[in-house]
């Protein structure tokens, strides 16, 4: 039988599925007509963490983000792993998706990247076709499916572990969701939460330090301290380095939109805390 998405307009350069209604979800496009480009699909089948394609997979390791008052903010560090090398110093792992929400990525690294491209596109999509965007909980729950499909890579070793923020328009509130390797997604309530190898060191020093009726300036420098503290305990989360200049990437996102801090800013900062633990080694 006759497929109609195979077929193509006479003197079309593209496929008759891209000029035919659909549905307002590209991953679901996608999935039709070119189900090889969804992330997850090209990983090597069979694998494990210790010999398959995890054990040589560069990784993401430490996210934090936390709720400070009028907004929510979310930072990385720079460093991937493969294994106990450093694969790259200064890979970018928070992205902003959309104009109240954002993104940060630990696990595999290729992957994830692929996912969060692919949710970013998937949020603009929806808001073209259906002329309003997604909820912040749609937001949520679409990224959420997007892992469940990631599930087979996941088990090869492959896992991805987004954190999600985002500002709630009709609550005026900053949120935070934490998900699993399936795609269980769980609202963080707490005010702070970090994902990553470094993770446990990091929420150790926000639950001593965070508040959430701090300021942006002061959830700022509290996210850059976890994130010095995680690099302290843990060699695969890497802290600010001033020889080559590569600091934290962090976004806020509240009421006027998702703004990535600019690189000089973040510099000020991280600079203050090492100097800082210079002059207080503990901390």
């Amino acid at each position: 039988m006759d497929n109609p998405s195979a077929r193509s307009y006479p003197g079309a350069a593209l496929p008759s599925a891209f000029f035919t209604p659909g549905v307002s979800s590209f991953s679901e496009f996608l999935q039709a007509a070119a189900p090889d480009l969804l992330p997850g699909r090209r990983y090597a089948p069979g694998g494990d963490l210790h010999g398959g394609p995890g054990a040589h997979a560069p990784h993401g390791t430490t996210i934090v983000a936390l709720v400070y008052d009028g907004g929510v903010l979310i930072a990385g560090d720079r460093r991937a792993t493969m294994g106990n090398v450093i694969a790259q110093r200064d890979m970018e792992k928070v992205f902003l998706t959309d104009e109240y929400s954002a993104v940060g990525i630990a696990g595999a690294a290729g992957l994830a990247v692929e996912m969060v491209r692919l949710f970013t596109v998937e949020l603009r999509h929806y808001e073209k076709l259906e002329g309003v965007p997604l909820s912040l909980d749609g937001k949520a729950n679409k990224l959420a499916t997007m892992l469940r499909g990631n599930l087979d890579a996941a088990m090869a070793g492959l896992a991805v572990l987004p954190l999600f923020v985002g500002y709630d328009v009709d609550k005026r509130a900053g949120r935070i969701v934490s998900y699993d390797v399936t795609g269980g997604r769980y609202d963080e309530h707490g005010g702070y939460h970090a994902v990553g190898s470094g993770s446990v060191f990091a929420k150790g020093a926000l639950k001593k330090r965070h508040e959430v009726t701090a300021d942006r300036d002061t959830a700022v420098r509290t996210a850059v301290e976890a994130l010095y503290d995680a690099a302290d305990d843990d060699s695969a989360t890497s802290g600010p380095d001033l020889t080559r200049r590569i600091y934290p990437v962090v976004a806020t996102v509240d009421a006027s939109g998702s703004v990535r801090l600019g690189a000089d800013e973040v510099a000020e900062v991280a600079e203050a805390v090492v100097r800082g633990r210079h002059e207080r080694p503990g901390g």
